[in-house]
């Protein structure tokens, strides 16, 4: 049964282990007896995005969190963020998310925050597994009159309306600007669109309409093919694709070119450079981020600091190094001077602002950083050995990286949710990066598939 938690929380299929109905209620119980106080009942937000199982793993958690004698609290479809946002604001012991992020329906995971809004860190993770995995909860469960019980939390979505709304500043005005949502059938389907209108955006929103399976499903973050044709048929200025929890933003400029996490990392940093709001001038990446990012950091004169893959580990670095803007490529942002965690919808309200006070559309301003050609090829494994133990691989890399020299880099690693290893290379030109990935991905798929 090994391990429970990822890189972000614990992630699988729904009804399967551990994304079992049996598996969350030990959560519920082990988070209360994590976070309780002497005299204390604990109180936890339980949140959830839109799939099917959330409604089964969201019963679970509640009966788990009552029979250890905490008060678990209930707010229904919010963002990942939004979860983190109500815990902290609401001065509770901890919030719960049971949400997969991006990936597909079938899917369903559990992250959580602590009473601060920050996940958990890997000690506490561990003490939760502990407690699970060794069968030690029933020892400390408490009497009949001990037990817990539930409450729904009603106006947390105009709640957190009004918390992402500040991080926009005020000055600026999104008055008769044309802006195309795609809320990926998720948690953001509400909360985005009304944002964007109470701030005065002429907006369209597309895949708005949850049905419990149609959640990432060729829509959101991932897949963007609509979301450009909606923002060039309709002379939208931008359109923004958040994924199914929230936390992600991927943004399609006034052309239909899709813009990466890192090119609005580069220019929002821009920004708040220019107004001397750069702490430590310094921006926090992860190593998958393109070549270019680092580069544009150079030109545009502030530091680049890369760190693991997760946005646990682009957190954790932001605040051991005190960045206060760090993210993903794949659309993942942290801007700590907003928010504890990363959040969609604060990062397209400060790249939209970027946007006004640069007076750039934003095919212009996404051309302050220069893309290397880069191939990335997911292969599904059986096994995941450390990479440096696997001979073949290690020579087929290190024979990689020595003809591309100075012109590209590779980067093989394991996912941290799923049984996969990505294999990701960029190069001068896409015939060389393509030929270069496939030939390692080869490797991978004959010495671990």
């Amino acid at each position: 049964m090994g391990k429970l938690f990822g890189t972000d929380g614990i992630r699988g299929e729904a009804n399967r282990y551990p994304m079992t109905p049996e598996i969350a209620f030990e959560v519920g119980r082990a988070m209360v007896h994590l976070f309780k106080k002497e005299g204390h009942r604990a109180m936890i937000i339980i949140g959830k995005d839109t799939r099917l199982s959330g409604y089964m793993l969201e019963s679970s958690l509640e009966a788990g969190i009552s029979s250890m004698g905490g008060n678990p609290y209930l707010v229904g479809v919010l963002p990942t963020p939004g979860i983190a946002f109500i815990t902290q604001s609401m001065r509770a012991d901890a919030g719960v998310v049971i949400s997969a992020s991006h990936n597909p329906f079938q899917d369903n995971g559990i992250k959580i925050f602590g009473s601060d809004g920050y996940k958990l860190t890997d000690a506490q993770e561990e003490t939760i597994e502990d407690l699970i995995l060794n069968h030690r909860l029933n020892e400390y469960l408490p009497p009949a009159s001990g037990i817990g019980k539930a409450f729904r939390l009603e106006g947390v979505i105009g709640r957190y309306i009004v918390f992402v709304k500040n991080t926009f500043p005020r000055r600026l005005s999104m008055e008769g600007m044309k802006i195309v949502l795609d809320t990926a059938n998720g948690a953001t389907y509400r909360v985005a669109q009304d944002t964007f209108n109470e701030l005065g955006a002429d907006v369209e929103t597309i895949h708005k309409t949850p049905n419990g399976i149609n959640i990432n499903d060729q829509c959101g973050s991932q897949h963007t093919e609509r979301l450009r044709k909606t923002v060039v048929d309709n002379g939208a200025a931008i359109g923004l694709a958040f994924d199914g929890d929230g936390d992600r933003l991927i943004a399609v400029d006034e052309k239909g070119n899709e813009i990466t996490g890192d090119q609005i990392l580069i220019i929002c940093a821009n920004i708040l450079k220019k107004e001397g709001k750069l702490k430590n001038d310094l921006l926090v990446s992860t190593v998958m981020s393109n070549l270019g990012l680092k580069m544009a950091c150079k030109k545009y004169g502030f530091q680049h600091h890369a760190a693991k893959v997760g946005d646990r580990y682009v957190l954790e670095d932001m605040l051991r190094l005190g960045s206060v803007i760090g993210g993903e490529e794949a659309g993942h942002m942290i801007f700590l001077r907003h928010h504890t965690t990363g959040d969609g919808i604060i990062a397209a309200l400060q790249l939209v602002a970027a946007m006004i006070k640069e007076g750039k559309p934003l095919s212009e301003l996404a051309r302050m950083m220069d893309i290397f050609p880069q191939k990335l090829i997911n292969v599904d494994v059986q096994r995941k050995p450390d990479i440096e133990k696997v001979p073949k691989l290690v020579e087929a890399i290190r024979q990689v990286e020595k003809e591309l020299g100075e012109e590209g880099r590779v980067l093989v690693r394991y996912s941290g949710t799923q049984n996969m290893c990505r294999v990701m290379v960029e190069g001068p030109s896409d015939t060389v990066t393509a030929k270069y990935c496939q030939q390692i991905a080869d490797i991978v798929k004959s010495e671990l598939g």
